[in-house]
């Protein structure tokens, strides 16, 4: 059974229950005021003289009937109005006649209340000489009562009828919002779309606030999917990407391993092509390329692993760095990198006193790699690198002249395994380093600023707040 007509059942069973206890008590209350009238009015008559209550002219106008029997002689005195209908009430054994009292007695389908008085004579002893019966037709009370049971019974049974049906119309109307709930949690059970909101413009009730609380917890879960999609869509272009790049050394490996081992095992007998020093030279040439395919394959790896370490929210211990030294110590080994470009250093005093709150070997990691990255990019010109001091922040810049890149690759140059379309293929590399680099700088809570102009260069600059409190030397 549904709610609603669960709360529908509930309800009319309440209303049932108050309409008969309603209509019972309006019953009782015009029964006892019908019947306690006439019953009053028998008392007050039979209070008189006994035979002048059965000969009082006044009962034919009050509609009462009178009788008394005397047990001894037999002798029945009726009243008038009782003798003009041939009327005679059943008399009570006297061994039975105990005081006074009422009895209900129909004559000829008629129903009368009777009083009953039992009389009492002195020299008669304890048994009452004669009974006096004082009586009144209540056909029309009777009719009166009935009507009103009828009309209260069914007057309930309307009542009930009507309050069922416009309680299960309110029940519906009030429920039909749930209904709308109720689709959407089957829309997000089957994965349909979850940018639909239940449209509700009722009251702020319960149900107004249940939907709203709905809506949200929809607004969440579309957010929430929205952010796993792209989650998976990276991981897959991740795994994708990093399958590609280990492919490419595995595959030089694996040729000069073959191409080593069908040298080496040449049967004693069988003579080679080629002669000793020219085999010599083949292997080493192969060695040399396996070991520049495994080293390549071993930072490919250590830089996996920086992300992975950074997917797992790991995090690393900072002290206070003093950032001259650093800088000094950074571009003296800059200078023996592989390059093209020229090397400028400018000047690194601005630093002088100057603090960062971070880990100095990955801050010299981060400069390393938009260092390399620069000489990569710089086949010929000059690569720079200075520092600014700009309120609270510190930045490190980097400069090169050399091919740059178009303003709308920006977004993307700190994506996993991305590099510009015009290098893929041409200039060494995976793809990890910016990703790396950006991933140290908000570890530091610093940001990066990147102005590129294709042909022209690119500049990074390396914002870190500055720790104002210099450590104790």
């Amino acid at each position: 059974m549904s709610i609603k007509l669960r709360l529908t059942a509930w309800y009319s069973g309440i209303l049932a229950v108050m309409l008969l206890a309603f209509s019972a008590a309006i019953y009782g209350f015009f029964y006892i005021n019908t019947y306690g009238d006439i019953k009053d009015r028998l008392r007050e008559q039979a209070k008189g003289e006994s035979l002048d209550v059965v000969f009082d002219n006044r009962l034919e106008a009050q509609n009462l009937y009178g009788q008394m029997y005397f047990y001894d002689s037999g002798k029945l005195i009726q009243s008038l109005t009782l003798t003009n209908i041939s009327l005679r009430f059943d008399v009570p054994p006297r061994e039975s006649l105990k005081g006074d009292g009422f009895k209900d007695a129909y004559y000829k389908g008629y129903h009368f209340l009777i009083f009953q008085k039992a009389v009492n004579v002195e020299g008669f002893g304890k048994n009452p000489a004669a009974v006096l019966q004082m009586a009144a037709y209540t056909g029309e009370q009777d009719k009166l009562l009935e009507r009103l049971k009828t009309i209260l019974i069914a007057g309930s049974f309307a009542t009930l009828i009507a309050a069922f049906t416009f309680g299960l119309f309110l029940a519906r109307k009030a429920m039909s919002p749930i209904g709308k709930v109720i689709e959407a949690a089957e829309g997000i059970q089957t994965g349909n779309d979850l940018s639909v909101r239940i449209e509700y413009d009722g009251p702020p009730d319960e149900i107004g606030r249940l939907i709203r609380t709905v809506n949200s917890m929809i607004g969440r879960m579309e957010g929430f999917y929205k952010n796993l999609e792209q989650s998976y869509a990276a991981q897959r272009r991740f795994v994708s990407d990093a399958s590609h790049e280990l492919r490419t050394p595995l595959t030089t490996i694996r040729g000069n391993i073959d191409l080593l081992q069908k040298v080496w095992e040449l049967e004693p007998g069988e003579k080679p092509a080629m002669d000793e020093a020219t085999i010599r030279q083949m292997s080493v040439e192969s060695v040399r390329d396996i070991a520049d395919e495994a080293k390549r394959m071993s930072r490919l790896v250590g830089d996996m692993l920086s992300l992975a370490r950074a997917d797992t929210g790991r995090t690393f211990e900072k002290e206070p760095v003093a950032l001259e030294p650093m800088m000094v110590e950074v571009a003296r080994r800059a200078a023996f990198l592989p390059r093209e470009a020229e090397w400028v250093v400018g000047d690194l005093s601005v630093l002088n006193g100057k603090y960062v709150l971070g880990n100095k070997d990955y801050l010299q990691q981060m400069l390393f790699i938009f260092i390399d990255n620069a000489f990569k990019y710089t086949p010929s010109g000059e690569v720079s690198f200075d520092a600014v001091v700009y309120q609270s922040q510190v930045g490190l810049r980097v400069r090169d002249t050399g091919i740059g890149m178009e303003k709308d690759e920006v977004p993307y140059i700190f994506d996993r395994f991305y590099r510009a379309d015009e290098s893929r293929g041409i200039t060494e590399g995976i793809g990890l380093g910016l990703s790396i680099a950006k991933w140290i700088i908000d570890e530091h809570g610093g940001s990066v600023e990147v102005v590129t102009r294709q042909g022209e260069g690119t500049t990074f600059i390396i914002w870190l707040p500055l720790l104002f409190a210099a450590p104790l030397e």
